[in-house]
Formats: structure tokens, C-alpha cells, sequence
């Protein structure tokens, strides 16, 4: 298991095996199932570990469809990499952490897509100093992600993968198939490293992306697809934002909880944006931008430090509406124009002291 330096508990997020040393600790010691080849826990003992076991003390971390969870375990337990889509804030980059922690102990191995992605980035580049010094050697071989992960017997996480050009994405399609990375640099048995057991990729995109850099069909016949779906009730998803924004305003040096009151406000808001309808059922305009539940724990985090900071209370709905241009404002001009439309139009028919004070303060909103 990889050794994290002491000093990373005073990050601002340590990695999901950090976080749940304890939790991870104690489901080895107990963990008494079959696992496969090279895995640090069992697949039962993974998905407590992702969707929480109160009897045992451990803590559920993904909000989501269980049998989602059991499909990605078996997928990383084959020859196929794990591929998580879905719209943008539905937790696939935290579901694809909390996958590889469990089952490499190791969730860092992650490479972040991008148009300026490199296959030196993914795969290998080298120590110039050395390689000019010495030639081609093992000693002056710098490696990246996805050998070390193949070196080392651990899941490589890919991140936006679609964001990279195809030739760049296509650089999986040996290690995923035939479980070898080629360095034609080097001579003899150094010139091939194999994958040991433990190795697989997990890679996410956003549904949003796609056509950006749509995957090759070889490329795509190499892994297994899940989506990944937004909360779909309001009450999961009001439990999981109070539960993220307290921990983060706990960070942040804020001493009172996230108000409910509020949070219900927001939440609704959020969904009612993302959706294009109404609690009632009654069709109205949604927004362009991401109004996810990533979204909306940012937004609970910026009006609980603003409550704060500024007056030294929890915050409230005027918070809110100062705190939303930026979430709304960012690709369409006219997604404020929808959201001052929703706080003059939609939140009137409400009924509440924050929905109230939501629509009184609409003339925050810039513009």
C-alpha cells in the first residue's frame, strides 16, 4: 500500500484513503470474503465501503443507485476498464476516487484530461539530465500514471478523457487489451512492462462533452460503460448537500451548521433550474449552465461563509441570490435573465419565511 506523507492531513481535500484510513483499516482486519487477484479488499467489503455499513461504523460516501456500485466492482475485477459518464457535478470523479481506494488502497494514480494532454503525461517521459548523461535507462526514466499503475499492480484513474485528442486517448488500447507497456527506448526485458494483477483504469467523462473528442470504437469495446444519474428526490439529495457544505464550512473555519431551512430553499431551486419544472409539475424555463448538486454544495459552502464572515451568523436566502449569479452567469448571457425571471415569477407562489426572502432579495443579482 502506498505510504502518504504525514503532512497531506493538513490538505485542503487529503485522498479518499486518508480521509478513511480508520474505515479502510478496519474492513481489512474483518474482511474475511474472497478477493480478487491483487485487490486490498473484497467486493463486499468495497462496497461497504462506498455505501456505508452503520453497524460496523462506516460511513456512506456515494449517494447513488447500489446495483451501480456492485456493476462497477465486477467490471474492475475483469480484463475491461470501468468507463463512468453523466452529466457534469453527478459525482464520478468522487465515485472513481472511492473505487480505486478500495481496491488499490491508492486513489493518486490520476491523470487529468486536457487538450494539452501529452502521452508523456499518461504513459512515461524522462530525466533529461540522466538521458544525456547515460542514454536510455530504467535510472533516467520518469514514469507516469499509468506505468507506475501497471508497475505497481493499482487502478489508474482517467479523468475527462474526452478532453483529449483521440490519438492521445489511444495510447490505452495496448495496456487495456493486452496488459503491456512497450519503452522502445530501452534495451532488452526492460523494454516491456507488464502489467500485474490489481491493474485496471477507471476513466470518467461528461455527457456534455461529448463529440469534444469522441472515443475510438476500439478504444470503447475496452471498457464497460456506466452512467451515473443525479439524485432523483429532493430529500437525498437536501441530506447529502447539508452533510458536505457542514463539513466544508467546518474547514473553513465556520463555527455554526448550514441552516435547513435554507438548504431546502436552495436545493429546490437547483433542481427546479436543472429540470425545467416545478415542484408542481408546471413546465418553466431551465437553465443552460451546470446546476448540479456539486453546484449546489458550493453555493451552501459560499452562503454559509458569507453569513458568516461577514455578520456572524449561518446565512440566509439573500445570501443565496448574491452567491447564484456565479453559478448561473458562466456560458449563456441569458441564463441570469432565466434565473431573475424564476425569483420574480416562480418563487412569489411560494409559501415560507426564505422563499419570502428569497424573492425579496432578487435585486441582488448584477445586471
Amino acid at each position: 500500500m502506498t505510504t502518504i506523507d504525514p503532512t497531506a492531513e493538513r490538505a485542503q481535500r487529503p485522498p479518499a484513503e486518508l480521509r478513511y484510513a480508520d474505515e479502510l483499516a478496519k474492513l481489512r482486519a474483518d474482511d474475511a470474503d474472497p478477493r480478487p487477484p491483487g485487490w486490498a479488499l473484497s467486493l463486499r467489503a468495497a462496497r461497504r465501503f462506498i455505501l456505508g455499513d452503520p453497524a460496523a461504523g462506516v460511513s456512506r460516501k456515494f449517494v447513488g443507485d447500489p446495483s451501480l456500485i456492485d456493476r462497477a466492482l465486477v467490471a474492475l475485477a475483469t480484463s475491461r476498464g470501468l468507463m463512468l459518464v453523466g452529466e457534469p457535478g453527478t459525482a464520478k470523479s468522487l465515485l472513481s476516487e472511492l473505487l480505486a481506494a478500495a481496491v488499490s488502497g491508492d486513489s493518486t494514480l490520476t491523470i487529468q484530461g486536457g487538450a494539452a494532454t501529452t502521452e508523456d503525461q499518461i504513459r512515461y517521459s524522462w530525466n533529461y539530465a540522466l538521458l544525456v548523461a547515460d542514454g536510455p535507462s530504467p535510472r533516467a526514466l520518469v514514469p507516469a500514471p499509468l506505468l507506475r499503475g501497471m508497475a505497481q499492480g493499482r487502478v489508474v484513474r482517467f479523468e475527462e478523457i474526452t478532453r483529449c485528442p483521440l490519438e492521445v486517448q489511444d495510447c490505452l488500447l495496448s495496456p487495456l487489451s493486452d496488459r503491456v507497456l512497450a519503452v522502445p527506448e530501452l534495451p532488452g526485458p526492460d523494454a516491456m512492462v507488464f502489467a500485474r494483477e490489481g491493474f485496471n483504469v477507471i476513466a470518467t467523462a461528461n455527457t456534455r462533452d461529448r463529440g469534444v473528442n469522441e472515443m475510438s470504437a476500439a478504444l470503447k469495446r475496452r471498457f464497460n460503460f456506466e452512467t451515473v444519474f443525479p439524485i432523483p428526490d429532493l430529500a437525498t439529495e437536501l441530506d447529502l448537500v447539508e452533510a458536505e457544505a457542514g463539513v466544508l464550512l467546518q474547514r473553513s473555519g465556520v463555527t455554526v451548521p448550514p441552516r435547513r431551512d435554507v438548504l431546502e430553499v436552495l436545493v429546490t431551486t437547483f433542481r427546479e433550474l436543472r429540470t425545467g419544472l416545478t415542484e408542481r409539475g408546471d413546465a418553466m424555463e431551465r437553465l443552460s449552465a451546470v446546476m448540479s448538486t456539486a453546484e449546489a454544495v458550493s453555493v451552501a459552502h459560499a452562503v454559509g461563509l458569507r453569513g458568516w464572515f461577514l455578520r456572524g451568523e449561518a446565512g440566509d436566502a439573500a445570501d443565496m441570490v448574491a452567491c447564484l449569479a456565479g453559478t448561473a452567469a458562466k456560458d449563456d448571457p441569458e441564463d441570469l435573465a432565466r434565473l431573475r425571471r424564476y425569483l420574480e415569477q416562480q418563487v412569489p407562489r411560494r409559501r415560507g419565511a426564505q422563499w419570502q426572502a428569497l424573492h425579496d432579495a432578487r435585486h441582488l443579482l448584477p445586471g
